[in-house]
């Protein structure tokens, strides 16, 4: 981290996103009826695929809402995407491959519209509805929600 002359902080690790998995109160614990969370896995793909430094995986504590069970924040640039309800593996693999792919495109990529489904409104205000799930070159059996 280094201050530039106009008082900006920076940094020279930049990523192309940021995966967020809560693992807090509700999210991923089974012995509350609560579908897992893999984390495990979720951190072994990020390693064999050395994604690291391209899309960053983090888990966290609790990050509300506790209604919406395995929630998951992702940050596509400066757009938080907040996704709720995931209660399959399959999702997970969608976000491990969707890292890939912002990592091939060397850009962060719209979500696969199979994530689309999920996408909430965490805050007052929120859009939903833009257009952050759309079949990609990359992704090519993302579809259209």
């Amino acid at each position: 981290m280094k201050k530039t002359s106009s008082s900006e902080i920076t940094t020279s690790r930049k990523t192309l996103g940021q995966v967020i998995l809560c693992v807090g109160c509700c999210c991923g614990r089974t012995d509350k009826g609560h579908p897992e969370v893999p984390v495990e896995w979720m951190k072994h793909e990020w390693r064999q695929r050395a994604l690291a430094k391209k899309v960053q995986l983090t888990i966290s504590g609790c990050l509300g809402p506790c209604d919406a069970s395995n929630v998951v924040l992702v940050m596509i640039g400066d757009q938080p995407v907040w996704l709720g309800g995931l209660d399959g593996k399959q999702h997970y693999v969608a976000l491990a491959d969707w890292a890939s792919a912002c990592d091939r495109a060397g850009a962060a990529i719209p979500l696969p519209a199979s994530l689309a489904a999920f996408r909430m409104d965490r805050f007052h205000g929120s859009d939903a509805g833009s257009p952050l799930f759309e079949p990609t070159p990359l992704c090519p059996d993302a579809r259209v929600a």
